[in-house]
């Protein structure tokens, strides 16, 4: 890539630290090229708030905010939600946004007729392959430039200095500088004193968690939900019909509230290291817990355990970036077949960071309380001896050439 080559650049734009700086920083070394932000709007709330007006002055050209938000939850959330995938107890929050993010940012860099496409992901963390696997998928002769692999800047003590110097308001301080990613599907927190695996979250310090209260701090009363299902997809809360987005939001609050779906891991990243981080996912954890309790109603038992298996894969595909890819795409395909009867009705208790189930029926059952029970039925017990004498042939045949060969 020739810089002066470099006329007009597309930046994701977060409007935090480290895209902030990176406009003034592209102007500096792109011979002054035109930077135009582009923030895609993932359920990320307040953090929009004067975007635009923080842009420009910071030297972007325009600012376009794309909302995204239908988009996120119905392609990339739910999907992944349907197939039950989940990356090391991580609910992949960040990883299902990026590709959606990645491909509205090439949508405006080809209507802007741009030459290059910026990111500000580190060297060091999975969201720069999420990115460009993206923007190769849809641009693949597309330029990417990647500040975090170029620049001198070390730390995000040096970014805050640098922004310090270029006069870019900051809303956080060298003591707050948690690197956050917030949508509306979760929100984690990593570095500072979380960097030291010994060290307790501070999970019930005021501004610490912001998607809802430590699991202590939560009501001493539970709080029932039921959730509706049709196909795999969450239809309806509490009786009320709503989108899957609205119902993600709803179960955010009630969620929140009781303290349900934060965890603290040590993952596994693309790039080799391990990394601690806090994550919250209320109306995540949620959903997938009531999802899965109607899949126990409704899979035959091969296709429950193959769906388990496919689903590290899809996770681990997600987690590495690759969601525009055939594999991906095949394993939806196979999810989709096996939620054509995963249709009913999901009624939980939430208490104090515990999802307890607490009923669930469908019209595609395939439990049998007639042949489950433990009263009398149709069932003939009788049966059962044949199908353990065949079951157990082979432990037999090897037991009686084992005591032969003594």
């Amino acid at each position: 890539m020739n810089k002066n080559d470099i006329k007009k650049v597309v930046l994701a734009y977060s409007g935090g630290l480290d895209t902030s700086i990176i406009i003034p920083w592209l102007k500096e070394n792109y011979n002054n090229c035109e930077v135009i932000a582009v923030s895609g709007n993932v359920g990320q709330a307040d953090e929009l708030e004067g975007l635009e007006e923080k842009a420009k002055k910071t030297g972007a050209s325009k600012l376009y905010v794309l909302d995204l938000t239908e988009e996120y939850v119905d392609d990339y959330i739910i999907p992944t939600m349907k197939a039950g995938a989940v990356y090391e107890d991580y609910l992949l929050g960040t990883s299902t946004a990026r590709p959606c993010i990645a491909k509205g940012l090439v949508s405006v860099a080809i209507k802007e007729g741009a030459d290059a496409i910026c990111h500000g992901c580190t060297g060091k963390g999975n969201d720069q392959v999420r990115f460009e696997l993206a923007i190769k998928h849809f641009a693949p002769n597309m330029p990417i430039i990647a500040p975090w692999r170029e620049w001198e800047i070390k730390s995000r003590d040096e970014e805050i200095e640098y922004a310090e110097a270029h006069n870019i308001p900051l809303k956080i301080t060298r003591e707050t500088s948690y690197s956050k990613d917030k949508n509306l599907w979760h929100l984690s927190h990593e570095g500072l004193d979380l960097e030291d695996t010994n060290n307790e979250p501070t999970y019930e310090k005021e501004g610490f968690l912001e998607m809802g209260v430590s699991p202590i701090d939560a009501p001493d009363e539970p709080t029932y939900i039921t959730l509706d299902f049709e196909q795999g997809v969450p239809v309806a809360l509490d009786g009320e019909k709503m989108t899957a987005k609205e119902i993600i939001l709803k179960l955010n609050e009630v969620g929140g509230k009781n303290g349900i779906g934060i965890i603290d891991i040590v993952e596994n990243r693309l790039v080799g290291m391990k990394c601690r981080g806090v994550y919250e996912t209320p109306g995540g954890t949620i959903l997938y817990k009531a999802h899965e309790a109607l899949e126990s109603l409704c899979l035959d038992k091969m296709t429950m355990h193959e769906k388990q298996r496919i689903s590290i894969t899809f996770a681990e595909l997600v987690y590495n970036g690759q969601w525009f890819t055939p594999l991906r795409e095949a394993l939806s395909a196979f999810v989709d077949k096996t939620q054509e009867t995963v249709t009913g009705t999901v009624k939980l208790k939430l208490y104090k960071g515990n999802i307890i189930k607490a009923g669930v029926s469908s019209p595609y059952s395939l439990y049998s309380d007639e042949l489950a029970t433990f009263g009398e039925s149709d069932y003939d017990q009788k049966d059962s001896a044949g199908f353990i004498n065949l079951y157990g042939l082979p432990i037999k045949v090897q037991a009686i050439v084992s005591e032969k060969n003594k």
